[in-house]
């Protein structure tokens, strides 16, 4: 790791392709939060609700929606779209950087096709007939193993463990602690107990896929389980035997998709959802924290499920009243019949 990025309020505009105004020689040493950036740092302003922290901020630029900036006295970056230049620029700032091409003297590399270009941390194992592509990164104590293909400008952090027959696309980040391949959750019942079913499908991961730490992905029974192109997955995200999730869905943390469910493109699953398996769910979903879906969803949209916070002694209450819910339905459909027939004789 080098020392701190810097870069002039000038330097920054060209590399983001944003106009600027201002100073542009000013140096920007990172970016922070408007309300706790000092002088020298980089903010942005992407929700119109805290402009008024804009005018209390001391960060030396912000990145602005050139409406804003018209009336703004101080350095900016002029962005129509002031979080996507934010996360642009984020890239620039991270101080980690990619280890030099060259394989630690302490790893253990079976494989044959690794480009030269490839860099291979302390302790990992790379088994016989893995496929490591051009300018991606193994981290320390990683291991790839035999007929897995991992391709170009990867980054596998540490500690990550890819089984046999995981086929990973270009420019996929994996962080540390994921297991990939994992046989999936298969048994048959017998006399004598649980009959394993060997699990003998793959993985199959797209390109631009992100996947958080202490994640799993289990390989398929039969066929692949297989994650589309650009789907992000945050930490303790939990991927069942044959899941197929469409291209540019994101799950945030504690996600679990039990078996054969097929999963559109576009979704988005907020924290801890849980899918049942062997179900359904179109292109463009949106679920809200803690559902628990338990059929198909054929038609896009936001769903929910589950009962909001309350008071624990009026939940309590509530919950008892769960069980009652039907009976009292049909009380309620008895008596509008009723009244409707009561109705009808009087007109």
């Amino acid at each position: 790791m080098s020392g701190r990025k810097t870069f002039s309020l000038a330097e920054l505009a060209q590399a983001l392709e944003l106009e600027f105004q201002g100073e542009g020689e000013t140096r920007l040493l990172g970016i922070a939060p408007l309300a706790t950036a000092n002088a020298g740092y980089l903010s942005f302003l992407s929700n119109i609700k805290f402009k008024a922290a804009l005018q209390a901020s001391s960060a030396s630029a912000v990145i602005l929606h050139p409406e804003i900036a018209v009336s703004y006295t101080g350095n900016c970056l002029l962005s129509f779209k002031p979080y996507l230049s934010y996360a642009q620029a984020s890239a620039l700032f991270d101080p980690l950087e990619k280890p030099r091409a060259g394989v630690h003297p302490s790893a253990v590399v079976v494989a044959e096709d690794v480009d030269d270009s490839v860099a291979i941390g302390a302790n990992c194992v790379i088994e016989q007939g893995a496929q490591i592509g051009a300018g991606t990164v193994i981290g320390p104590g990683a291991v790839v193993g035999a007929n897995s293909r991992i391709g170009t400008n990867c980054f596998i952090h540490a500690n990550v463990t890819i089984y046999h027959g995981v086929s990973i696309a270009d420019d996929v980040i994996i962080h540390s602690g994921v297991v990939i391949g994992g046989d999936g959750f298969g048994f048959a019942p017998s006399s004598s107990g649980w009959q394993k079913i060997h699990q003998l499908g793959g993985v199959r991961i797209g390109n631009r896929v992100e996947i958080g730490a202490n994640s799993c992905v289990d390989r398929g029974a039969l066929e692949d389980t297989v994650i589309g192109n650009d789907v992000i997955c945050d930490d303790y995200t939990m991927i069942a035997h044959n899941v197929v999730i469409g291209d540019g869905t994101a799950m945030a943390a504690a996600c679990q998709v039990a078996g054969s469910t097929v999963i559109g493109s576009g979704c988005t699953f907020a924290g801890n959802v849980g899918v049942v398996g062997h179900i359904t769910i179109a292109d463009q979903v949106h679920i809200t924290a803690r559902t628990l879906i338990t059929k198909s969803i054929l038609k896009p949209g936001s769903y929910s499920s589950g009962t909001g916070m309350m008071e624990t002694g009026l939940w309590r209450k509530n919950a008892a009243r769960f069980a009652k819910l039907d009976e009292l339905y049909r009380r309620v459909v008895s008596l509008e019949q009723q009244l409707k027939i009561q109705e009808k004789d009087e007109g």
